[in-house]
């Protein structure tokens, strides 16, 4: 593979049930491309590994990606996460959820660039954490584990079980002024106004 790409693994989170949507996230289309495509074609830039975590594996053949089924099944995304870096080929992995459509290229360098020897590297916005934009060590594996076997299934109840180092947004925020890497398409609403956002920038 190319020494161009980061020696890590890029995972997409592709394990949700979609109930507010009402159709599968990772396959809705923004500008004709469905948004888990968007993703992959953008990792596989970056990255010299990319997999998914995804109990429909069918859905997804297109993508030349690994597709892993939840070590653990109904454990939420924190579940998904464990099963991405428990498979990844290298010490870090960068997550993505599959429903986040404008992630950026210069961003997620930037993550690469601050991932030395803590265990997590995590965005902080004014809207709070962004464990879905993160960076994690396999030294993470046993503290999701701990919680997972707890009953807590939200990524950031393991932080308090590593070294995490949190990269604040006024570090960041000129390669991404809008903070548009952290929008998800949870709803028909959000697509909608996520699609009219797109037009007003082509006009």
């Amino acid at each position: 593979m190319s020494d161009q790409k980061t020696r890590m693994t890029a995972i997409i989170l592709a394990g949700g049930n979609s109930i507010r949507m009402g159709q599968n996230k990772a396959l809705i289309q923004i500008d004709g491309i469905p948004i888990i495509t968007r993703i992959y074609t953008l990792l596989t830039e970056l990255f010299q590994e990319v997999i998914i975590v995804s109990n429909q594996k069918d859905l997804f053949q297109s993508l030349a990606a690994s597709i892993y089924d939840d070590l653990l099944p109904g454990k939420g995304a924190l579940g998904g996460l464990y099963t991405g870096v428990f498979f990844s080929s290298f010490e870090y992995s960068f997550c993505v959820a599959c429903d986040m459509p404008l992630i950026k290229r210069a961003l997620v360098q930037f993550l690469i660039g601050n991932a030395k020897d803590e265990d997590a590297i995590v965005p902080r916005t004014r809207d709070g954490m962004q464990p879905l934009h993160a960076i994690y060590s396999k030294r993470c594996l046993d503290a999701m584990r701990t919680v997972i076997d707890q009953g807590k299934y939200k990524i950031v109840d393991f932080y308090d079980l590593v070294k995490v180092k949190i990269v604040d947004e006024s570090d960041f925020l000129y390669l991404d002024p809008l903070r548009e890497s952290f929008i998800n398409v949870n709803t028909p609403e959000e697509l909608l106004f996520l699609r009219k956002a797109k037009e007003s920038k082509k006009e």
